[in-house]
């Protein structure tokens, strides 16, 4: 007669469960389409940096300051920023359209503090180690709270669920732009170093910015486009491309700014209909 130990027996089933997991395991944590858009906003973000580093931190260090090499360093690690914000607009609409994968969400919130968090924080404290007039400590001070700030940004995301249609605090691509914007503007260091705490302290506070959704997406996609241009030409010494540069970089910030006045006056307007709603009300 054959004996069966209860416990060996009871303990065999959950190693078959476990097996099974293990087998559905790699199904739900398949890469979808829009999880691949997302690894290429991280690996624009990456890249980013690298350029930085070696056309225009090393080159600065080792006594070679090439401008020309510089500034096509610059340009194209802004133009990397911009390509991972079209990657991080259009893997939010194929996952709509189609799916995302359980972790796309994480994946999501990653790319981003990589490509505009760390990015444009780097470039701020680069800035402030190769210009003439900045001063590396302050600079890096200022780096240290825009990388903050977007972190905060990112965590607040994950846990609040915004009004439909709108972002509480400018969003984080946005804000990288803002800030690699002001930077290239070459304004004083001061006023430089107060723009940029400026647009951080936006991406931080509960001021409303609207979604990029159905034409919003395409006029971004255009101003993106129109961005990459106005950097190439600046990048080539294209005739006036300086010019072209800094009004592109100027009404970056000028979009910066009036978007929170839209906001408030929005909400200055919707309290005072409440208001004028509930008197109303009140009348006999």
């Amino acid at each position: 007669m054959t004996v069966i130990d209860p416990e060996t027996q009871a303990g065999w089933v959950p190693e078959a469960d476990d097996a099974d997991d293990e087998e559905e395991m790699p199904l739900s944590l398949r890469l979808s389409i829009a999880d691949t858009l997302t690894l290429g906003n991280a690996t624009c973000g990456f890249m980013a940096v690298y350029f930085t580093t070696t056309g225009i931190l090393i080159p600065h260090l080792t006594g070679d300051q090439e401008t020309g090499m510089a500034r096509h360093s610059a340009a194209t690690a802004v133009i990397l920023m911009l390509c991972a914000a079209v990657f991080d607009l259009f893997d939010g609409l194929v996952a709509r359209k189609l799916r995302s994968s359980p972790m796309g969400a994480e994946l999501d919130n990653l790319s981003d503090l990589i490509s505009f968090g760390l990015a444009p924080a780097y470039f701020v404290l680069v800035y402030g180690m190769v210009a003439d007039d900045a001063h590396q400590r302050v600079a890096a001070v200022g780096a240290i709270v825009v990388l903050l700030a977007v972190v905060l940004r990112l965590a607040r995301f994950s846990c609040v669920t915004p009004p439909n249609g709108m972002f509480q605090g400018m969003p984080s691509p946005f804000g990288a732009l803002t800030v690699v914007s002001i930077v290239l503007l070459e304004l004083p260091f001061v006023a430089t170093l107060l723009a940029i705490l400026g647009t951080a302290w936006l991406m931080v506070s509960r001021v409303e910015y609207p979604k990029p959704r159905g034409r919003l997406a395409g006029a971004v996609l255009v101003w993106i486009v129109l961005s990459i241009g106005l950097l190439a030409a600046w990048a080539f010494d294209a005739p006036s491309g300086q010019l072209l540069l800094q009004t592109g970089c100027a009404l970056q910030l000028v979009m910066g700014a009036v978007i929170p006045l839209f906001a408030t006056a929005r909400r200055v307007n919707n309290f005072r209909d409440n208001r004028r709603e509930a008197r109303a009300a009140q009348l006999p």
